[in-house]
């Protein structure tokens, strides 16, 4: 699966950003997605991840309560709502599809898209 993110961009503080990503294939369904991001001078973290029919979800303990994951199958896209940003949100964002399916952050994460740019100026 080929992967696009888009979205991003410059917002003040407890401002929102939507992220979006665009996938190729006839399988996007088979895989479950997720959203990560790497901050300047930091390894990449998990944000958040959902289940092949967008039924269960997954999210890091740094965004629950403010950022909702979810997708539509029929459009082959997964979103990131990412509302009362803060400016410890400032990373590039990529998303990602696991092939087995999995929503917990690890190695299944295994197809990336180009990362998206999000700046919360404080």
């Amino acid at each position: 699966v080929q992967l696009q993110a888009f979205g991003g961009g410059l917002v003040q503080a407890g401002g929102f950003l939507r992220l979006s990503c665009a996938a190729s294939g006839r399988t996007f369904s088979s895989y479950g997605m997720g959203w990560f991001r790497q901050a300047p001078g930091k390894e990449r973290e998990f944000v958040a991840a959902i289940s092949r029919s967008g039924g269960i979800t997954n999210y890091a303990d740094s965004v629950k309560g403010r950022f909702t994951i979810s997708r539509d199958n029929a459009k082959n896209a997964v979103h990131l709502q990412m509302n009362s940003l803060k400016p410890e949100d400032t990373a590039v964002y990529y998303c990602a599809a696991n092939r087995f399916g999995g929503i917990a952050p690890g190695p299944g994460f295994d197809s990336w898209g180009q990362g998206t740019q999000v700046t919360v100026s404080s």
